[in-house]
């Protein structure tokens, strides 16, 4: 599993040396639904795109349908 924290309340909760393990569970938890959740807004909004801002992002309307598509907890 990946420590990929973004949040800083949740990184200096991690770090804490003598945090109990189900608190450490919770925090990980914590964690990866909010990186699912960051996921899943970036597609909503890449969806909503036209083909304009597409070009723009270098992306053809094929490759951003491919990635929107995806489920929420695919990287």
């Amino acid at each position: 599993m990946t420590r990929a924290m973004h949040n800083p309340a949740l990184l200096l909760l991690n770090d804490s040396p003598r945090l109990p393990l189900i608190a450490a569970l919770a925090v990980r938890f914590a964690a990866t639904v909010t990186k699912w959740e960051r996921q899943r807004r970036s597609r909503v909004n890449l969806s909503n795109l036209d083909d304009r801002l597409l070009r723009d992002v270098g992306l053809t309307r094929y490759q951003a349908r491919r990635e929107y598509t995806r489920y929420f907890w695919q990287g």
